[in-house]
């Protein structure tokens, strides 16, 4: 094994540089004659537009443009086009209304951009961004996806009567039906995904420009992948080959999701780069994002599980209406839908799975992927449901749970919902769950809690999730004539620690040095093809074309060293990250082997290779998140006492990165289960959660410690043997936090709890405020 090959604790080579203050990010980059954008935003959530007057805006100091939805219609740009597609149970085609850059007719949604103005200082932009006079005609709005697709509810779109999207569904309805029909049981569960904000570290920022001697644009930005933007911009926008687009991507702070797509600020910086003929750039503040930036989750589920008499699950059907926000993402439509509908099986043998989902469109910021991507929004139905059934039928729910897992014996498991688990031992990493948080002793612990005043609760979900699949990834790896790498790939680190994970790759196959190997990635000129990062792919796809590119170069250095030992290829092996003649101490390093290639060949670059890989299928990381609780009945706050999870992610490559992963996962999870509340008022459809002041995050001084660790089952169809890892931690910890919390409070008869699980509503259902039933 190579020092920093893989299964080694390799700390994150990119550190130093980000933490000492060295990292350049977007808002980082001036450019020579650099314009400012600031963009009007409409104050209400619907309304009709009936005049803009940008005359005082126009004439205003240092303002060098002022742009309306008018303007953008005159150049030919096309609408943000929705890109993920679904058919209607009856095979009619969904609603897919136009999302222009700027609305010219109507507004859906509060902070709809209207207009732009560009200047030659940001504060001249602001300051002529507030002369800019929209009127407005006040419509009714509606922000509720249940609400909206009531009869009278006001009208977004007439191409999407009573604001239905679609109405799609997957399974077999009639075949769930009979086995509902038959059941010894059936318990019914009525729940909320919370809508979230995504909150990155960084926000939002964009910088345009236009070349007119080639008509070429150029836009950097803070994204998930460059070559989606540079297709989606130049094909379905500006309607110009995608060679006129350069998109480069420096440092990114923070994605989840929300980086991935094109968003109107994108498109009309590079219209008015292109009228200026200067750069402009953008850089959303805070309080700009909460209005602007795509939302995640925000479903209303009814969920049912059907159970013969000895507990043993029969099927699962789930109706959820899903809130699409005003205006169709680029993955609007996939992420209730495709994204998850597979996953409603859990780690569970139902007969069958019945799951249908109606879209929304609402008076709301659009909804898209947030970290997990329609799996948490499964696993945390599936999980509850679970947690449900055990204690109407009065079972341990670990042993409801042992009792329906698929076994270790039945793998690779055809799933009802038609995919196939290649591999998992699901009860071993619940019984390390529970022995490792000391789940024997709890009784103990929650009598010693409330001696104190205080309730505990304590709650498991185990969850199974398919990520790492889709379209290819390819690569490409050089090497100059002193042994230094430059590794080029389309995957688009976020923070993640690809330029530790995939080094790791490379040493394990040449045994060089971290700081011998160059990543390169967001850069659609210097890299031809690439699927950005998202769905935990980047080192399960991503990883298996480095390794591919890297055993080529191993290979081609083998018979180099060859020459070099002055012995036969056949007798060279590569062991301990040296190659040497089989039986012999005599070795060489990957640079000696370098630089003779070099000199013998008279070349730069002795070695170039390419990797590529296309996975077959999914991959499918589970575990088990237990979690304990306590509760002051007092006030209602919920304390996270102790935290463990066990996780199944196949080959671990590096297990620092990975419990990093799992770590800022969980505590995402958890501040959507007790803490992020987005709140639009009714009436007005007013973001009154707009702000961190009023939107909460998770905290370290919220956090117990983690426990940590991993159980390596390989994955069977990943050439690494890897499972992706990245959005896991956000998968099991909803349904393990508010199942703790239901634990804590079922002596007041309370069976469910909707996220979040704040301290009033806590409070409410412990003083009988509110009634705390499932269905």
């Amino acid at each position: 094994m190579a020092t920093f090959g893989f299964g080694q604790g390799v700390r994150r080579s990119e550190d130093p540089r980000l933490l000492t203050g060295q990292g350049r990010f977007t808002d980082d980059i001036r450019l020579d004659g650099q314009a400012h954008a600031v963009f009007v935003r409409s104050p209400f959530a619907h309304a009709a537009i009936t005049g803009i007057d940008t005359g005082d805006a126009a004439t205003a100091p240092g303002v060098l443009a002022v742009v309306t939805g008018t303007d953008l219609a005159a150049e030919g740009l096309g609408p943000i086009p929705s890109l993920a597609k679904v058919d209607n149970r009856d095979g009619s085609p969904m609603a897919t209304p136009p999302r222009p850059a700027l609305s010219t007719t109507r507004v859906r949604h509060v902070g709809e951009p209207v207009a732009v103005v560009v200047a030659e200082t940001l504060d001249q932009a602001r300051d002529a961004a507030e002369l800019v006079m929209v009127d407005y005609d006040p419509l009714d709005a509606v922000t509720d996806a249940a609400a909206a697709l009531a009869p009278n509810a006001p009208q977004l779109w007439p191409e999407a009567p009573a604001n239905q999207a679609f109405d799609w569904d997957e399974g077999d309805a009639a075949a769930a039906d009979r086995l509902f029909a038959q059941a010894a049981h059936v318990v019914a569960l009525d729940l909320v995904n919370n809508r979230l904000v995504p909150t990155p570290l960084e926000t939002r920022a964009c910088l345009a420009t236009y070349d007119p001697a080639s008509a070429r644009f150029g836009l950097t930005l803070p994204s998930q992948g460059v070559h989606m933007l540079k297709r989606q911009l130049a094909q379905r926008i500006f309607h110009v080959d995608p060679e006129q687009f350069h998109i480069r991507t420096p440092d990114v702070g923070g994605g989840f999701g929300m980086k991935i797509f094109c968003y109107p600020e994108y498109v009309v910086c590079l219209s008015a780069a292109r009228r200026l003929g200067r750069p402009v750039g953008w850089t959303s503040d805070r309080t700009e994002a909460f209005v602007s930036d795509d939302h995640g989750r925000d479903h209303r589920t009814r969920a049912e599980m059907a159970l013969d008499a000895d507990g043993r699950i029969r099927a699962i059907r789930i109706d959820t209406i899903a809130n699409l926000g005003a205006y169709l993402s680029n993955f609007a439509a996939f992420i209730p839908t495709g994204a998850g509908s597979q996953m409603y099986g859990g780690l569970y043998r139902p007969e069958i799975v019945y799951y249908r989902c109606r879209g929304a469109f609402t008076n709301t910021q659009p909804v898209d992927a947030y970290r997990g991507a329609g799996r948490p929004e499964a696993a945390y139905v599936v999980e509850r449901l679970a947690d449900l059934a055990a204690r109407r039928l009065g079972l341990d729910p670990a042993e409801f749970r042992r009792r329906n897992f698929v076994p270790p014996s039945a793998m690779p498991y055809a799933a009802a919902t038609g995919l196939i688990y290649d591999s998992g031992e699901f009860e071993r990493h619940l019984n390390d769950a529970l022995e490792r948080s000391d789940y024997k002793t709890f009784l103990e612990r929650r009598a010693t809690a409330r001696t104190q005043g205080r309730l505990r609760g304590f709650g498991i979900a185990s969850y199974v999730e398919a990520c790492a699949g889709g379209g290819p990834e390819r690569t490409h790896l050089s090497v100059d004539a002193e042994g230094r790498l430059t590794l080029l790939i389309g995957t688009q680190t976020n923070g993640q620690g690809h330029q530790t994970a995939y080094g790791q790759i490379i040493a394990e196959h040449l045994g060089v040095a971290p700081e011998d190997i160059t990543l390169v990635q967001g850069d659609s000129d210097r890299i031809a093809t690439g699927g950005g990062t998202g769905g935990s792919r980047s080192v399960p796809t991503g990883g298996a074309a480095v390794a591919e590119a890297a055993l080529k170069v191993q290979e081609k250095a083998r018979l180099v060293a060859a020459d070099l030992l002055e012995a036969a290829a056949a007798d060279i092996v590569f062991a301990d990250g040296r190659f040497g003649i089989v039986g012999t101490d005599r070795t060489a390093t990957f640079a000696e082997i370098t630089r003779h290639a070099a000199a013998a060949d008279g070349t730069d670059t002795p070695f170039a290779e390419d990797g590529a890989y296309k996975p077959a299928t999914f991959t499918f990381p589970n575990g088990t998140h237990a979690c304990e609780v306590e509760i002051d009945p007092e006030t209602g706050a919920t304390a996270i006492v102790r935290y463990t999870v066990v996780d199944d992610f196949g080959r671990v490559l590096n297990p620092l990165l990975v419990a990093g992963q799992v770590h800022g996962g969980v505590v995402q999870g958890v501040g959507q289960a007790l803490l992020e509340h987005t709140v639009f008022e009714a009436d007005s459809g007013q973001l009154t959660s707009g702000s961190l002041m009023d939107y909460a995050l998770p905290r370290a001084d919220g956090m117990p410690w983690i426990d940590f660790s991993t159980i390596e089952v390989p994955c069977t169809t990943n050439p690494l043997g890897i499972k992706g890892a990245g959005e896991a931690g956000a998968i099991g910890a909803c349904p393990a936090v508010i199942n703790a919390v239901v634990d804590a409070l079922a002596e007041f008869g309370v069976e469910h709890v909707d996220m979040p699980a704040t301290p009033e509503v806590v409070w409410r259902l412990i003083h009988g405020r509110t009634a705390g039933k499932a269905a």
